[in-house]
């Protein structure tokens, strides 16, 4: 789950750089070989909704033949049961240890509600099976993976507000 993670960093910031102009973002599905390359998907259909089916749907399957994997989608998050937030929501499994998912959401706000682009701090929304990892080591590899992605990193960085 660790590699893993730091594969969902490093999207998760080529997610916020992708929506800190305002634009939409289109579902990705990105994934490690067993040659340690990264790739990545974007699932451009028409319907939003099938894009992310398909795209949970092969996560789940591995079709992929991958090692680890991350599905990235825009969606909403609950803050503080009363504020709902926009945010990158990503799925990740780590196929080692098939039974392995977990789920972080990075809310941010964007430009037209705040006057700037926010991003706010990474939330854990699922952590299933996921006992033989080290929750904190897991989020270092996340945010080492934000780091690692030039524009990205600078972006998140610039409009971080870690009040919410």
């Amino acid at each position: 789950m660790i590699t893993a993670c730091e594969l969902a960093g490093f999207f998760a910031a080529h997610a916020i750089w992708s929506v800190s102009d305002g634009g939409a973002l289109v579902p990705i599905l990105a994934y490690t070989t067993g040659d340690d390359e990264r790739k990545m998907e974007r699932l451009a259909q028409d319907d939003v909704a099938e894009a992310v089916a398909s795209g949970k749907d092969r996560l789940t399957s591995n079709e992929m033949d991958a090692i680890d994997g991350v599905l990235l989608f825009d969606g909403r998050i609950s803050f503080d049961d009363e504020d709902e937030l926009d945010a990158i929501i990503i799925e990740i499994r780590t196929y080692f240890s098939l039974d392995s998912e977990a789920v972080l959401a990075v809310p941010y706000s964007p430009a037209s509600e705040s006057g700037d682009f926010r991003v706010h701090k990474p939330k854990l929304v699922e952590w299933k099976d996921c006992d033989d990892f080290d929750l904190e080591t897991a989020m270092d590899a996340f945010f080492k993976g934000v780091d690692s992605h030039d524009e990205g990193s600078k972006v998140w960085s610039e409009a971080l507000d870690e009040s919410k």
